[in-house]
């Protein structure tokens, strides 16, 4: 518990230093890097939930695990790091205690939905829930295409600034039945000031 304050004090300080919105994620793949701006003035929670666990690593070596062509990638489940495929897809929780869930156990926390009515257009970074609107953990999707069909029922949180490129080699990767990528397509995730990212000195 004391490991998570520390960490939530230590993004405190990233975004007292730079604002959310002048900071970016960067999802680097070993198809390249896509980054992300972020949306805080509707969606804060999810958005210092992901920045959370981009900072404590939480993300480094889960793999997208869903890609659908014409629709999405998905990505930011624990569960892929391991080489079960089954249970990819199925985990994944809060960056902290936002009132859902056992407070005193981490796997079971989960988001509040922040719906808006900003589209989901390709290029839109949106968060993968269960069927109830309040299930949303870490695992987190990236359009490749519009789907505004699920506007005002998935909570938007951002947009891909540079390398949808990436994402439709990404989404176009061979895979199986259930949409996994045969090729494991691994992330690390950094949040950087969008100052030190090439093409936005």
């Amino acid at each position: 518990m004391l490991k998570k304050l520390i960490l939530i004090i230590l993004i405190g300080v990233l975004i007292m230093g730079f604002s959310t919105k002048e900071v970016v994620g960067v999802i680097s793949t070993n198809k390249g890097d896509i980054v992300i701006e972020f949306y805080p003035d509707i969606a804060p929670k999810h958005v210092e939930s992901f920045m959370t666990h981009a900072e404590n690593g939480y993300y480094d070596g889960t793999t997208f695990h869903r890609v659908i062509p014409g629709f999405m990638i998905q990505g930011g489940d624990p569960n892929s790091k391991s080489e079960d495929r089954g249970m990819h897809g199925m985990g994944g929780s809060a960056g902290k205690y936002y009132g859902i869930g056992d407070e005193n156990n981490s796997e079971s926390w989960m988001l509040p939905a922040e719906f808006s009515p900003t589209p989901h257009d390709r290029g839109i970074l949106s968060m993968a829930r269960a069927q109830s609107p309040n299930s949303a953990g870490s695992q987190f999707f990236i359009c490749v295409a519009d789907a505004h069909f699920l506007d005002n029922n998935y909570t938007v949180f951002g947009k891909v600034l540079k390398g949808m490129d990436v994402a439709d080699q990404i989404v176009n990767s061979s895979r199986d039945k259930g949409d996994n990528p045969l090729e494991r397509i691994e992330m690390n995730i950094k949040i950087v000031p969008k100052s030190s990212v090439e093409g936005f000195e």
